[in-house]
């Protein structure tokens, strides 16, 4: 276990050094990256069923902001929060073909720091069923981490029953319900912003506000500022004089690559696809090239960018890592590599990973990471600038809990997990060309694809086309 999981068992109130690096791609230091869970029901799905998921989820694990240490040195901290953005259901049906631009869309305005984190909305299709999707700032959570909190959430629903929860609204002490902020309540209106002040009840030190339904499980005593930063200035110092004894210590290079010109403010173009296929199809074919589910969705993704134009004959794949022993709501998560070739197969593929799974991405040149959190943030992300990013992300979430499969009384025929990435840089696009989710569900497979390439991959009618020619010889996808 890695010194910051360590810290993470024993503190977990206190944000982690990969919290640290979501937390500045927030503030534009980075690729911006939120996560997504995409529910397809064939039905339309009732108002009263998802508006107990969205009060279950506010009172729930994704309910906390960052708040900021009184002393230098020290750690930010998680406080609990059942602010939340107002569940949004659009009851305009859009076409199917406008399916992914209106998920896209919920990326924004999501504020770890200042909250919401998290976003519920549906939207019903011109098929007769609905959309649904569940979006939080990856500050918040990583991929497994989106599953159990929407899991927990869903069950909770459930188990509260629907007429015990619709329209209820969590109160605080005295009887002062919590109110759940539109947009304009949070950003647009300096009133809401100074009525919510007032209305927040704080412990004596005005550090952590109070929630009953939390009660039962709050964060276990937490150390103080003092004390946490005197713990990370006696890593830091002790592990930076390690480094520069074993010569020195360089931040990592970053590939960037200017857009096209478009004018400035114009934000640069991802699109996105879903497909599925019978699981056990997937693990024949597979089985068929000496690979396994996994290897065959790295082999896939990497294919793709190379359709799509890619020059290189490597494509270097980053690869997340689930590193929770217990299922937490939080980012768990280590990176590793591989180097994929153009002649490599999945059964090659495979050997590469499971070497590759053996070996994790560090901090740069030895120094501790803890650096990342006592230095100011441009610093910070000047020496991790580029981490995790390669040609491809193939991010395998796993098997996701058969729960996922009903929205109270509505069973749904797609569940899918990806990240998307509102307001990304205009002018500059991360080396990530090409990203790929893959998780199993209801006896399929789900693979969502994320392009970041607005010249490779311009749209996502060009991406379903790629997908279509590299994937000929795998079983047929049917397409969200």
């Amino acid at each position: 276990m890695s010194r910051d999981r360590r810290s993470s068992a024993q503190h977990p109130d206190r944000l982690t050094v990969v919290d640290e690096i979501f937390l500045r791609t927030h503030r534009n230091l980075g690729t911006p990256i939120a996560l997504q869970g995409l529910w397809r029901t064939a039905d339309h799905v009732d108002r009263a069923s998802l508006e107990a998921v969205h009060s279950a989820l506010r009172s729930g694990p994704l309910g906390r902001r960052v708040i900021r240490p009184a002393v230098l040195g020290a750690r930010r901290r998680w406080q609990p929060t059942i602010r939340a953005h107002t569940f949004d259901y659009d009851e305009r049906p859009i076409p199917i073909s406008a399916l992914f631009d209106w998920a896209d869309r919920l990326g924004y305005d999501l504020d770890p720091e200042f909250g919401p984190g998290w976003r519920l909305a549906a939207t019903r299709l011109d098929d007769g069923g609905s959309l649904v999707s569940l979006t939080c700032s990856h500050a918040l959570a990583d991929g497994r981490a989106l599953v159990i909190a929407a899991d927990r959430a869903i069950g909770s629903a459930m188990r509260t029953g629907m007429e015990a929860t619709v329209g209820a609204r969590p109160e605080r002490p005295g009887g002062t319900p919590d109110e759940s902020f539109g947009d304009a309540g949070i950003h647009g209106s300096s009133t809401a912003r100074a009525d919510s002040s007032r209305d927040r009840h704080t412990d004596p030190v005005g550090e952590r506000e109070f929630d009953p339904v939390r009660k039962a499980r709050p964060y276990p005593e937490r150390d103080s500022d003092w004390s946490d930063a005197m713990r990370q200035w006696r890593i830091v110092l002790g592990g930076t004089a390690r480094a520069l004894r074993g010569g020195g210590a360089r931040a990592a290079k970053r590939t960037v690559e200017p857009l096209p010109e478009k004018g400035p403010g114009r934000a640069a173009i991802t699109c996105g696809a879903v497909v599925q296929c019978p699981t056990t199809e997937w693990e024949a074919a597979a089985r068929s090239r000496g690979g396994t589910g996994n290897s065959l969705f790295i082999w896939l993704v990497a294919n793709i960018l190379w359709a799509s134009g890619f020059p290189g004959d490597t494509i270097e794949a980053s690869l997340p890592v689930d590193t929770r022993d217990e299922p937490r709501v939080d980012n768990d998560l280590a990176m590793t590599q591989i180097a994929v070739t153009r002649d490599d197969d999945p059964a090659r593929i495979r050997e590469k990973s499971r070497a590759a799974y053996e070996y994790r991405m560090t901090a740069p040149s030895g120094m501790p990471e803890e650096i990342l959190q006592v230095i100011p943030d441009r610093l910070a992300h000047k020496l991790s600038a580029g981490a995790g990013e390669r040609d491809i992300l193939c991010s395998n979430i796993g098997p996701l809990p058969d729960s996922l499969l009903a929205l109270g009384p509505h069973r749904c025929i797609g569940v899918a997990a990806r990240a998307i990435h509102p307001g990304l840089s205009a002018n500059r696009v991360p080396r990530t060309k090409l990203s790929g989710y893959l998780c199993t569900i209801g006896g399929d497979v789900v693979l969502s694809l994320v392009s970041l390439d607005p010249v490779g991959i311009p749209s996502a009618a060009v991406l379903r086309e790629l997908l279509e020619e590299v994937g000929g010889p795998l079983p047929p996808f049917t397409t969200w």
